[in-house]
């Protein structure tokens, strides 16, 4: 699909992988997120090579990210969802949800999931819920700490 760009006032979401500024993705990342600190640059890299990403910008400047890992058929993981500090309480972090939401190739999926232990208030205004089955959930960790990579 080709990419697109979404404007609201000075700000913008975008598709394009191009336009996605790696290392400050990286440095939020890797130095604030709770979920990938220590992340190596070429791992962010190779997730962004394999997702679709919605990058959202102030003017030129990147100011948040998100990334859905999905078969675009059946399901789809939103993750490495972020608004840096600095424009947080705009609502921008909604209307990334509702553009992430909204996205043609993301239409008519079976099952969206997400880990998180913050923002339960921004998810569940998009539809998100608990697990209505935890039981039928297993994980495999093999990675715990980024900096033994």
């Amino acid at each position: 699909m080709k990419t697109a760009i979404i404007r609201k006032e000075v700000y913008s979401i975008t598709t394009d992988t191009e336009k996605l500024d790696v290392q400050m993705i990286h440095q939020y990342l890797s130095q604030e997120s709770y979920w990938a600190q220590h992340i190596p640059l070429k791992m962010v890299q190779q997730s962004i090579d394999n997702s679709l990403n919605f990058g959202i910008f102030h003017e030129t400047t990147q100011i948040g990210f998100a990334r859905v890992i999905t078969d675009k058929t059946t399901m789809a993981y939103l993750c490495d969802v972020f608004i840096i500090e600095s424009y947080q309480k705009k609502g921008l972090s909604s209307w990334l949800m509702e553009t992430i939401m909204n996205h043609p190739e993301l239409q008519g999926l079976r099952l969206w999931f997400l880990l998180t232990s913050s923002a339960d208030w921004l998810y569940e205004k998009h539809g998100f819920v608990q697990p209505t089955q935890p039981e039928l959930y297993m994980e495999k960790r093999n990675i715990t700490d980024y900096r033994n990579v």
